[in-house]
């Protein structure tokens, strides 16, 4: 007899597989922080030699010297560069490189082609050293999950563990670009994993841990955007403050995000006669018109952000960044050129910050930059806990930390309530993908098969004769068309101590009946090994069971192995709607109850 192994429960799902994973992960740990850092020296590389004319790794700004008027030109060539790129290399390479992730993450196996773990950082370079308003922290992401996934297809490993190490490489990514490990370890969780397991936590937080301690042999171990820490008691009117701030980055957010969109559109349907290989450079117009106006809104923008947190700040610094940064962030982004949007998420975000906070003087300026920045990334990428924890590793401040959640949980929840969609999910949806980011118990792990089985059913000894299914036959027929659509589909043999002889279906009994020689034992017409599961096994592991079997019954044993009951696939439905239930019912459980009161209320 075939029984499913009756394993005590466990509060997890891993196997010792998860220490060679782990092996790997530090291995791509180390491999994603150097692209991280080859992807930082090439946007040098690119600025130089678009703004400067001169073959230098030095790290400079596009505005560090007057632009003269041919610089209006210059996105436009990084534009076309890309689209080159993406045309004749790999259309991978467009985007801003979270999106592209996740689909290959959660719907494709994570299978990343090996181009562009090349092409990517290359294509990012560009568009960034040419002025592009983005950071790079997305294409990070996709070029340090590119090397993992390539790691995976050389491997022989299972497409889950294949998923994680790419994971891995796009976590170490964020945390070498950022030095934010344990930020990089909750984006992770919340953006890129879609689920809370050992199997993928633990070597996805190797990971994090390697590229941050290679970091700091590469890039150093300062904060990217150092401030001076906050002291003394946080005032209770700074905690309403940073409600509205967040009040203000979810609506923000979801402007930003409206406006993403439509460009989109104007590209998608109102340019849709012009080849997409052009769009980009079309989108380098208008990134060179904003150059003009505005020089700081060009490249990553990270000084502009460093302007923001130390409070060296003039309105005019803050106008150009809620004005001319989103407008030509938005455009841009658009034309699907290469570039990340958590660097322009945070200069925006902290711009609004400061702006409100100048009539809040609960805080200094640079403060209420860091509790706007991270509420702004917490609106758009849905993705809370990660903001929080980066304004500690960005800056090194934990004495923000109280506004800054309250901030990031407040936009978070605003945004959710608002938008269906976050900025990331966005894009997935209009290609007809779908994601649910609830995280929560599945209801099929939290019952169990005694609980929805059915005990009361139609057994037969276990030298039972064809002549009792032809009796069994002769019944049913009697009873009518109705009787045949009974939920029992299987019939166990049972031994007089219980034990499970075998099974057999209605269409076996159905056969043996009219088969003649009516005292053939009936075992014969059946199976002899069915597959069984145990009464305390959870509905989660019936379900893999009938997954793979690909029937719908089953016998159920218990722990003494003795014949207990059918468990069939329409009461795996009942935890559902246990579930639901739990969701949309609502009632009184208590009652308070007045101390002198005569009688007592019986109904509490």
């Amino acid at each position: 007899m075939k029984a499913t192994t009756n394993k005590p429960l466990s509060d997890y799902t891993i196997d010792s597989r998860v220490l060679y994973v782990s092996a790997l992960a530090c291995l791509l740990g180390a491999l994603s922080t150097v692209g991280a850092w080859a992807l930082i020296r090439l946007i040098a590389l690119s600025t130089n030699l678009f703004y400067l004319h001169r073959f230098s790794f030095l790290e400079v700004s596009p505005d560090s010297r007057p632009l003269h008027w041919w610089a209006a030109l210059v996105p436009v060539a990084g534009g076309l560069l890309v689209g080159l790129m993406a045309r004749f290399g790999s259309p991978k390479v467009r985007g801003h490189g979270m999106p592209e992730a996740v689909e290959v993450i959660v719907f494709q196996g994570g299978r990343v082609s090996p181009r562009i773990a090349v092409l990517k950082p290359i294509a990012t370079a560009i568009s960034i050293g040419s002025g592009g308003p983005f950071g790079a922290e997305g294409p990070v992401i996709m070029t340090g999950g590119a090397i993992g996934s390539v790691i995976g297809q050389l491997l022989p490993v299972s497409d889950s563990e294949r998923a994680v190490l790419m994971v891995s490489g796009a976590a170490a990514g964020v945390a070498a670009a950022f030095n934010c490990p344990m930020s990089a370890v909750l984006l992770a969780v919340e953006l890129l994993l879609f689920e809370w397991r050992p199997r993928s936590l633990v070597p996805v937080a190797m990971a994090c841990v390697t590229a941050g301690s290679v970091r700091h042999l590469l890039l150093g171990s300062l904060p990217i955007f150092p401030m001076p820490p906050t002291t003394g008691l946080m005032h209770h009117a700074a905690m309403l403050a940073a409600l509205l701030i967040g009040f203000a980055s979810a609506l923000g957010a979801i402007g930003l995000s409206r406006g993403i969109h439509l460009s989109e559109h104007f590209f998608e349907v109102t340019l849709k006669k012009i080849h997409w290989m052009w769009w980009p450079a079309i989108g380098g117009i208008v990134v060179g018109l904003g150059g003009m106006i505005f020089p700081p809104a060009l490249g990553a923008g990270y000084e502009v952000i460093q302007q923001l947190v130390s409070g060296d700040i003039t309105w005019r610094l803050l106008a150009g960044v809620l004005i001319v940064k989103s407008i030509i962030w938005m455009f841009s982004l658009g034309s699907n050129t290469a570039g990340g949007i958590l660097a322009p998420l945070l200069m925006i975000g902290a711009a609004l910050g400061v702006t409100l906070g100048h009539w809040m003087p609960f805080l200094t300026p640079g403060a209420w930059a860091v509790v706007g920045m991270t509420a702004m990334l917490s609106a758009a990428l849905g993705a809370p806990l990660t903001s929080a924890m980066l304004a500690v590793e960005l800056t090194h401040n934990g004495g923000l930390m109280l506004p800054v959640l309250l901030a990031c949980i407040c936009s978070y929840g605003i945004s959710i309530l608002i938008s269906p969609r976050s900025m990331l999910t966005e894009g997935l949806s209009r290609k007809g993908l779908h994601l649910s980011r609830d995280y929560g118990v599945d209801p099929l792990e939290v019952v169990m098969v005694s609980a929805v089985m059915h005990t009361s059913v139609f057994a037969l000894p276990a030298d039972a004769r064809r002549s009792q299914a032809a009796d069994w036959f002769a019944s049913m027929n009697a009873r009518g068309p109705g009787a045949w659509s009974h939920w029992q589909r299987i019939f166990p043999l049972v031994h007089e101590d219980g034990r499970l002889a075998g099974i057999l279906t209605r269409a076996q009994m159905v056969a043996a009946a009219q088969a003649g020689e009516l005292e053939r034992p009936l075992l014969e017409d059946g199976s002899a090994s069915p597959t069984t599961l145990f009464n305390m096994q959870t509905l989660r592991q019936a379900a893999m069971v009938m997954a793979e079997s690909k029937h719908t019954a089953f016998p159920v044993l218990d722990a003494q192995d003795k014949f207990a009951g059918i468990v069939t696939i329409s009461d795996l439905l009942q935890a559902r709607t246990l579930a639901e239930q739990r969701e949309r019912e609502r009632s009184r459980v208590l009652r308070l109850r007045w101390p002198f009161r005569s009688k007592p209320d019986i109904s509490a």
